[in-house]
């Protein structure tokens, strides 16, 4: 038997035990992310600082999504990976857009 035989059970244990506890804390990362969000909204807090809190929460929470849950790194990555992501940031900027400019244009009109 080769050394690399015996090695690979225990490597493949090494890369699940880092990826599951990769989504651990990703999951920590965004329950912690979420929880004073929802707590503001129901404990009456609105205005600007809901919004400002609630945006800034999101944008946290999507990097924690790409890099812990999607595995997407700044460093390393392909060039599909890029496109993938540049290609969903369109799509949804183009979606959440275009919902705004609709809602806008039928509110003007009421």
């Amino acid at each position: 038997m080769s050394a690399d035989a015996q090695n690979s059970p225990t490597q493949l244990q090494r890369d699940l035990r880092k990826e599951r506890r990769s989504y651990m804390i990703g999951a920590v990362v965004s329950l912690v992310l979420t929880l004073p969000v929802f707590y503001a909204a129901m404990t009456g807090v609105t205005g600007r600082p809901l919004a400002i809190g609630a945006g800034l929460a999101a944008l946290l929470q999507i990097t924690v999504h790409l890099h812990y849950f999607l595995h997407l790194r700044i460093k390393g990555q392909t060039r599909e990976d890029l496109h993938l992501v540049v290609f969903t940031l369109l799509i949804l900027i183009l979606m959440g857009g275009g919902t705004v400019w609709i809602l806008f244009n039928l509110s003007s009109r009421m």
